[in-house]
């Protein structure tokens, strides 16, 4: 098994480059890139300010000294695979490169996003056990029943809507404005956090934080409902369980103490994805609601054509995916010792 492990680790080389390349030469042949983005914004502020004179109209061609000039800072004055060699060499000794939006390092400009990621990510991820797996152990309880149905019900539903249109929905119900006008529209902390004092902060951050966890938790709410569900209606089955009540136990302990036990084992595998969870954010759900996390930043490099910032995020989340594909397995191992991987 330890020989398994090891190649796990040793595929993820190829993975990730594989992964990197690929999002490395979309991103360079797409068009509106940083130096057309240049380009245009140039030419705008010269037709401005050709409008504003009241003059000829100015000529907007840059020269070409100075297109060479522009090709050699962004490093496009070099064949794509030479880039990418760089870039890659770049990260071996951990260089980001530099953002060509802030002009700060990349490192910089990401980890002052991690706290906010962070705790959203990890409010979500606990409350998401929190609440299914008690909700999947009564519905395996209460199979075929009428809370079940309905649960079942609202669960799908609840799955069927992407995170980030619910967001928009919450907002557009309970946000500022609204007829409820319960939340506020976005943001990740109150504009006067520094004039709150302990209690104040608290309540404040909570009542930021309610609709975006929500959205966090609705794509993995129906999965591990299910999945919990499911899990402990077979184990409910089999002869162990069948003993037990032949010995006499009572209902709740044959099910929370024997039964259950067995029926978290398929739920803790994903225990290994929680670093990428926490981490990654959501690119439209920090969107819809404003906040200045990994996803939001993530979207805005995007579409700023930030290329570093982009490739850095993009570094760190399959990073995270990789190893917790690996975790996970680990996972498996220790809950399940049944389990050999050869």
């Amino acid at each position: 098994m330890t020989s398994y492990f090891i190649r796990r680790f040793l595929l993820i080389i190829p993975t990730f480059i594989g992964i990197t390349l690929a999002v490395f030469l979309i991103m360079h042949f797409v068009p509106g890139g940083p130096m057309e983005r240049q380009i245009m914004n140039f030419k705008m502020a010269v037709m401005q300010e050709g409008g504003v004179g009241g003059g000829r109209a100015m000529e907007t061609d840059l020269p070409e000294a100075a297109l060479e000039e522009m090709r050699r800072y962004y490093g496009f004055d070099k064949p794509v695979h030479i880039r990418y060699a760089q870039w890659l060499w770049n990260l071996v000794h951990l260089d980001l490169g530099r953002s060509y939006i802030y002009q700060d390092p990349v490192w910089d400009v990401i980890k002052s996003r991690f706290p906010i990621s962070v705790f959203l990510g990890l409010t979500g991820f606990l409350l998401s056990y929190l609440v299914c797996i008690p909700l999947g152990v009564l519905k395996a309880v209460r199979h075929g029943s009428r809370f079940d149905f309905a649960s079942s019900f609202i669960v799908f539903l609840g799955y069927s809507i992407p995170g980030w249109a619910l967001g928009t929905a919450l907002l557009v119900l309970f946000g500022g404005g609204s007829f409820w006008n319960l939340f506020p529209l976005g943001g990740f902390r109150p504009d006067n956090w520094e004039l709150l004092n302990f209690g104040q902060k608290i309540a404040a951050q909570v009542h930021h934080m309610i609709l975006p966890v929500i959205c966090y938790m609705v794509g993995s709410f129906a999965t591990l409902t299910i999945l919990t569900k499911n899990s402990l209606m077979e184990n409910l089955g089999q002869d162990y369980v069948r003993t037990a009540f032949a010995k006499g136990l009572s209902e709740r302990r044959v099910i929370f103490v024997h039964a259950l036990r067995n029926s978290l084992i398929p739920i803790a595998t994903g225990l290994g994805h929680f670093f990428s969870l926490i981490l990654a954010g959501s690119f439209l759900i920090e969107k819809v609601f404003n906040i200045d996390g990994m996803g939001y930043l993530g979207y805005t490099s995007i579409l700023q054509r930030d290329y570093p910032v982009a490739l850095g995020i993009l570094v760190i989340s399959s990073l995270l995916m990789l190893l917790g594909n690996i975790i996970s397995d680990m996972v498996y191992v220790v809950v399940d010792p049944r389990i050999r991987f050869r």
